[in-house]
């Protein structure tokens, strides 16, 4: 075995062939609202 990498099949890759994609945040961070409220509901419990 080598140490270099087989670049061969990525010289050879067509970009054209991809579709386009649209992505969306799927997981948002909690606001500093709820992460005070889930904090006082910690601390009562």
């Amino acid at each position: 075995m080598s140490d270099k990498a087989d670049l061969s099949e990525v010289e050879k890759f067509d970009r054209s062939k991809l579709r386009k994609t649209n992505t969306e945040e799927k997981n948002t961070l909690p606001s500093k609202e709820t992460i005070q409220q889930e904090k006082q509901c910690v601390q009562t419990s």
